[in-house]
């Protein structure tokens, strides 16, 4: 995969200018909108992979603009990336289907590989953030919301959660990549992570781990 074509749009010069100098030479910056109706205008000419989305902005702010793309063109990937880490913003804009929601006190580091996830599929949420959306979405699926009422787990991103809970079943990673469609590279990536947060060193512990809590 290149480098994801992203277009950014948030009302603030100065936070734009910020953004900008982050992700300068990591993506291919196809454009940015100040407002609603020429951001959604844009976003719809220019079909980024990923759009950097504030989610207060005058004129109905972020959930306008994908309200307004997602009609047109619903394979448009939105991080909504906000100062805002209040439940009903983070629920709203998922509803809405962003796929992911980041605040913007995120390192430049990070920034890049949420936006590279995002493209690649993938769901990317700030980590006091994910258990919001498994709460809301739990009636859709419970095993999710089993492991939300884990506090151990409220670091781990969705994504990581429903690998963790296949791995839990004996998924193997070819297994698990064709399950929630996305690549071998990007399942052990995942649980490379998992095993960094809960500070494990292996796939035997991690399986352990999640049958001590009958997490399958």
């Amino acid at each position: 995969m290149g480098q994801p074509r992203v277009f950014l749009l948030d009302d603030h010069e100065l936070i734009r200018s910020g953004i900008r100098s982050e992700l300068a030479g990591q993506v291919d910056l196809v454009g940015e909108a100040d407002e609603v109706d020429a951001g959604a205008q844009m976003i719809l000419e220019r079909s980024p992979d990923v759009v950097l989305l504030d989610v207060h902005m005058p004129d109905g702010g972020g959930l306008e603009v994908l309200r307004r793309v997602h009609h047109v063109d619903p394979s448009v990937n939105f991080l909504a990336l906000s100062v805002s880490d209040a439940a009903e913003d983070v629920i709203a804009i998922v509803r809405a289907g962003a796929r992911g929601y980041v605040t913007k006190n995120i390192s430049g580091a990070d920034l890049i590989d949420a936006v590279y996830r995002v493209a690649a599929g993938d769901a990317v949420f700030s980590p006091r953030l994910a258990g919001f959306v498994l709460d809301a979405f739990a009636e859709t699926d419970p095993a999710l919301a089993a492991l939300s009422s884990d506090p151990e787990l409220d670091q781990l991103t969705p994504r990581e959660r429903q690998v963790l809970r296949l791995i839990a079943r004996g998924y193997a990673y070819k297994d698990i990549a064709t399950e929630l469609a996305i690549s071998v590279k990007t399942v052990e990536s995942h649980v490379s992570s998992v095993l960094r947060k809960l500070q494990l060193s292996n796939r035997h512990q991690l399986t352990h781990w999640a049958a001590d809590r009958r997490l399958s």
